[in-house]
C-alpha cells in the first residue's frame, strides 16, 4: 500500500511538472487552460496519496498494538486499498470530464 500511494502522490508532483514546463514552452490559452487542469489533477493525487499513506501507518500501528497483546488481527469489511481505489477512480473520472467538457 505504501508503495502504491507514494507514487500516486509522485505521479501528481511530475503531472504538475511537465504540464508548467509545457506552459512555459510555449503559451497559449490552450497550454494555461492544460496547466490549471493538471494543478487540480495532480493536487488531487498528492492529497490522495498523502492521506491514504497516513491512513496505511495508523492502520499498521493498530494492527502492531493488537499483535503485541496477543490478540488476531481484525480483518475489516471495507480494506483502505478499495477505497484509494474508489477514489482514485472517482478522480480519473472527474478529470474527463473537465476536459471532455470544454
Amino acid at each position: 500500500m505504501i508503495r502504491t500511494t507514494l507514487t500516486m502522490a509522485g505521479f501528481g508532483f511530475g503531472t504538475v511538472g511537465f504540464f508548467r514546463s509545457l506552459q512555459q514552452s510555449s503559451p497559449s490559452p490552450e497550454t494555461v487552460r492544460l496547466h490549471d487542469g493538471a494543478i487540480r489533477f495532480g493536487a488531487s493525487l498528492i492529497m490522495l496519496g498523502i492521506a491514504a499513506t497516513l491512513f496505511a501507518a495508523c492502520s499498521h500501528w493498530l494492527t502492531l498494538r493488537r499483535l503485541r497483546r496477543g490478540e488476531s488481527p481484525v480483518l475489516t469489511q471495507w480494506p483502505l486499498s478499495l477505497t484509494v481505489a474508489l477514489l482514485l477512480a472517482a478522480i480519473a473520472l472527474a478529470g474527463l470530464w473537465l476536459l471532455f467538457r470544454q
